[in-house]
């Protein structure tokens, strides 16, 4: 979804003016978040989620929700003083969701999280007695030689 600053900015570059769900090139996306298309093509290199999709020519369209993410790396990097590092940890860990792009969005801000579930603890399953184990097991062994024996014997000489 764009911004109505984005709007104006593609407007007063006299673009037409796009439906939100419209494709953008570098050169729109570079425009809107006012930084240089090399920097775009840097970022793609840094994190893995900016996918745009490449056309004949190697030509980048960006999707909707890789502007949003685009607009989002900005932020942290320019305006929160983020490192690459710094972001790339935020996106992985979740916590660089912004307002109406993901779960943490869906959740009101007044409701407390809900408690975190203690997982039970995993317990072996109980062991059988060891020597009906091997017994079985060299039972399957022996059973495994003899189907071979009698395969290699119906092999020509």
């Amino acid at each position: 979804m764009m911004s109505d600053e984005a709007e104006l900015a593609f407007e007063r570059a006299g673009r037409p003016k796009k439906s939100a769900g419209a494709f953008r090139t570098i050169s729109e996306v570079a425009d809107d978040l006012h930084v240089p298309q090399h920097v775009l093509r840097f970022w793609e290199t840094r994190f893995g989620q900016v996918k745009p999709l490449k056309r004949g020519g190697g030509r980048r369209y960006y999707r909707p929700d890789d502007v949003v993410l685009l607009r989002r790396i900005a932020d942290l990097l320019y305006t929160q003083g983020y490192t690459i590092k710094g972001v790339q940890r935020l996106l992985l860990e979740g916590d660089g969701a912004m307002e109406g792009d993901g779960a943490l969005a869906d959740l009101p801000e007044d409701e407390p999280e809900p408690p975190a579930v203690e997982p039970e603890p995993v317990r072996p399953p109980p062991r059988a007695d060891p020597a009906r184990e091997r017994d079985a097991l060299r039972q399957v062994l022996i059973e495994t030689l003899q189907t071979l024996e009698r395969i290699r014997d119906m092999l020509p000489l």
